[in-house]
């Protein structure tokens, strides 16, 4: 079979990561209003079309005047007319004169600085005002073009837009932007052994926690989760609805029947959609050793074969597809953030010529540092402590890791308790 591995071969994690991450690239770019856009990849960069402001502007409530009238440091100026945001200025100013003004309003002809209301002294009903010591040009104005001059590039391709991201655009005028389509992801679960919900368990049957678990996972990394259901072990099927949701998604993720020698019939069925491309791997890490990729042959969608064992399944899709998928999202940033912190109990572990991820649960110490515990039952099957834990524990090869020293973490949670005001915590 085309990229077998031997039983006993393990392939290094940057290996199998670099395997995946080549056979995934980013999705067409597609337009959109910049209010759906939220969260989107630019596609290419964005130039500006127009200045920001559009036009010079008071900075401040008070009165437009000339610099010059106020050279002695104090004057007594004739007001001969007021502006709002946005009246049009109809009035210029000239010497000895000044113009009320409030802040946003453009400033009149004539005019090159504002005093602000307080230093202002009105006299006569607003017929004159009297200002207090001398302004420099320019003083308590934005020029035309101070923040944006046409031809500048606003944001850069491959940005993740943002609140302020759209804020701009729409500043200067635009309502529509490029961006990469966001991939949807179809969730399909295999097996004789798998019931849906709450329907009676008979002897050698369990629900299905995988599908679940896969599609939330989908949908907190911000993409569209396909649930494709359950198909028992038929081979016209599991073919069925793997074509189905080809035609309907961008990438497929299944669960179980890729470790060496498993007779699941979804691994002779991948083999055959794949044209026999599919590569089944043993990946030097724990959990989450054996990993099935490749694409299906008529359609090209990626597939994602993950391991049965909940939190192996949960694992994999963090260390493989979740990179992969945001690749295809048009991100950079392909991986979660990466910390240290202290372990507070022990990490142990034994040599066995694999990375360990260890489920921990992370949390702000007095000392401001961040300290690592364990997260409580460390077995593949048990997925109550991935419920827990918060963040994983990146564990070379060796005897892992004594109560006090430093660890590496990886973070799945961009929300953790105790570790709020850090920007290294959003989930990008």
């Amino acid at each position: 079979m085309p990229g077998q591995l031997p039983v006993t071969g393990l392939l290094p994690l940057v290996d199998a990561r670099q395997f995946v991450l080549r056979g995934c690239r980013a999705l067409g770019p597609i337009e959109m209003p910049i209010d759906d856009a939220l969260g989107h990849v630019t596609a290419s960069a964005v130039v500006a079309r127009s200045a920001v402001p559009p036009f010079t502007a008071s900075a401040m409530d008070g009165y437009a005047l000339r610099s010059a009238d106020t050279a002695g440091g104090h004057v007594l100026l004739r007001v001969v007319g007021a502006l709002m945001a946005g009246d049009e200025p109809r009035v210029t100013v000239g010497p000895g004169e000044a113009v009320r003004i409030m802040t946003g309003a453009a400033l009149p002809p004539g005019a090159d600085a504002v005093c602000v209301i307080e230093r202002c002294v009105v006299h006569d009903g607003d017929a004159t005002v009297e200002v207090d010591g001398s302004l420099g040009v320019d003083k308590h104005i934005r020029r035309a073009g101070c923040d944006i001059e046409p031809g500048d590039e606003v944001i850069g391709a491959a940005t993740t837009l943002g609140p302020g991201h759209l804020g701009v655009l729409a500043s200067l005028g635009i309502e529509t932007v490029v961006v990469h389509a966001r991939p949807r992801v179809g969730v399909l679960s295999t097996g004789n052994e798998l019931v849906e919900g709450a329907a009676p368990l008979r002897p050698g049957m369990i629900p299905d926690a995988n599908r679940h678990t896969l599609l939330a996972q989908i949908r907190r990394s911000g993409w569209a989760a396909v649930d494709l259901g359950i198909v028992g072990d038929d081979k016209e099927a599991v073919a069925a609805a793997l074509q189905d949701g080809a035609a309907r998604c961008d990438a497929l993720v299944t669960s179980g029947g890729v470790s060496v020698g498993d007779l699941d019939v979804v691994k002779h069925v991948l083999d055959d959609l794949s044209g026999g491309t599919m590569r089944w791997m043993q990946v030097a890490i724990k959990p989450a050793k054996p990993l099935a990729f490749g694409h299906l042959a008529a359609t090209g969608t990626p597939v994602f074969g993950l391991p049965g064992n909940p939190v192996s399944a949960m694992v994999s899709f963090e260390l493989f597809a979740r990179p992969a998928l945001r690749r295809m999202a048009g991100h950079r940033q392909l991986e979660r953030p990466r910390l240290r912190g202290r372990a507070t109990n022990g990490l142990p572990r034994r040599r066995d010529g694999k990375v360990h991820f260890a489920l921990v649960l992370v949390a702000r110490g007095g000392d401001g540092g961040l300290e690592v515990d364990a997260a409580a039952g460390r077995e593949s099957h048990q997925l109550r402590a991935m419920a827990d834990a918060n963040a994983l524990a990146v564990l070379p090869d060796g005897e892992g890791v004594k109560a006090g020293e430093s660890v590496e973490i990886m973070l799945l949670d961009a929300e953790l308790p105790g570790l709020a005001g850090g920007e290294e915590f959003t989930d990008g």
